[in-house]
């Protein structure tokens, strides 16, 4: 007899490259040096350094454990009470208040984001999926494990540290009807570069006259100028055009990073389509992840459930979210360079220096960063902001400044920090 050979079914698959932030924070946790800072990692931290678990959370958790009956299947919808309460935050509404709207709860933004690829492909013209340049790392592979094609629009000049709104606009006039266009509804990861209240205007009529379908990444909703704020521009296009997708992260205005914990919506542009779509969505859903995870989303129910624990939450987001702003204004009031920083939202970043610069600052400062120059805002504290302006200052001293003017923009009636 024979033996059957070996099928050497993975033989075909190459080494992949780490992800290179997962490397940064390996580096670091690496590191002895007692001086090192973390700017890499995207999480919240407090002036301790420390990622809090929120006391509107724990709060919620602790009823949780003393009234949860059952760990039984919510289905692939998840919570919808979840969902529903959810986008009275970001849209200011209940879901039922749009029947050409429906949503679902997911495993954080990544998996809203993954679903919502997934939905595209199903399309009956799979459209184009355009991001700026720079947008988060992972956009474009998300977009691309579904099949999809992606391509870049210019948003951001590194040197001058400002957004280049008139080559994104100018690039999106180009872009094809029924096509999709990913926008950053706040704290732009990783630049915090932010649209004004006309340029949300102008993109808002760009989308309805030619056509575009926004997919806006809302995962950072009341940690840029304020929870209304924050979701304003995302609240006009959807006000505006009749096809869209939202996808939201509480991970980070909750500090729910472990839970994973998101959602879903998609504008029709009319209800008839509604149900089909809800149809599909719970048939992706079950294919991709099942059921999504319980905990988190029942936390975030039950806060959104009660005024006062509501009211406890949004109280400790101001107080990150201002943290947040404190630390801009420091970074940027202490080098000429990084003065765009403090009119800037979010918790990230992006320095005017090379990979080279990063590599130096890491090994001679024990500065961790990502190879890109993105940092955490957050990762910074009153005591660490002067020694790491003075490692980083040699790097800068050769940017022409960028003369850029740095008056506050204005963002839906607010003044950003």
């Amino acid at each position: 007899m024979i033996p059957h050979q070996p099928s050497r079914l993975f033989a075909t698959l190459d080494r992949q490259s780490p992800d290179a932030l997962l490397s940064v924070i390996a580096m670091h946790r690496a590191d002895t040096r007692g001086f090192k800072i973390d700017l890499g990692v995207g999480v919240y931290r407090n002036e301790q350094g420390v990622t809090p678990i929120m006391s509107a959370v724990k709060t919620a958790e602790t009823q949780l454990l003393a009234e949860q009956r059952s760990k039984g299947y919510l289905g692939s919808e998840g919570d919808q009470r979840f969902t529903d309460l959810l986008a009275g935050v970001a849209f200011g509404w209940p879901l039922s208040g749009d029947p050409r709207i429906t949503g679902v709860q997911t495993p954080g933004g990544t998996g809203a984001l993954r679903l919502a690829a997934a939905l595209l492909a199903r399309s009956h013209r799979p459209p184009v999926v355009w991001t700026g340049a720079p947008t988060w790392p992972n956009h474009a592979p998300i977009f691309e494990a579904a099949g999809l094609t992606v391509r870049t629009l210019p948003f951001f000049d590194q040197r001058r540290a400002d957004l280049d709104f008139d080559a994104f606009y100018s690039a999106l006039s180009e872009v094809a009807p029924g096509d999709v266009v990913l926008l950053h509804g706040c704290c732009h990861n990783p630049t915090g570069a932010a649209f004004s209240t006309a340029q949300w205007r102008e993109l808002v009529e760009l989308f309805e006259r030619h056509g575009l379908v926004p997919l806006i990444d809302l995962a950072y909703q009341g940690l840029g100028t304020g929870l209304e704020e924050d979701a304003a521009g995302t609240r006009a296009m959807l006000a505006a055009v009749p096809e869209a997708l939202i996808a939201y992260s509480c991970d980070k205005n909750f500090g729910l990073y472990r839970d994973r914990v998101g959602a879903l919506w998609v504008q029709s542009s009319v209800a008839a389509t509604t149900d089909p779509v809800r149809d599909t969505l719970l048939l992706l859903a079950r294919s991709l992840w099942s059921m999504p995870p319980d905990h988190g989303a029942a936390a975030v129910r039950i806060i959104l459930d009660d005024p006062k624990l509501t009211a406890e939450w949004r109280t400790e987001l101001e107080g990150m979210r201002g943290r947040i702003a404190a630390l801009r204004v420091a970074l940027g009031t202490s080098h000429p360079r990084l003065a765009p920083i403090a009119f800037q939202q979010g918790m990230f970043a992006l320095l005017p220096i090379d990979s080279t610069a990063v590599a130096t600052l890491r090994r001679e400062h024990a500065i961790y960063m990502a190879d890109s120059g993105r940092i955490n805002v957050a990762g910074l504290t009153a005591a660490t902001i002067p020694p790491f302006v003075t490692a980083l200052a040699p790097f800068l001293a050769s940017i022409p400044e960028a003369g850029l003017d740095l008056r506050p923009a204005t963002f839906f009636g607010s003044a950003a920090i």
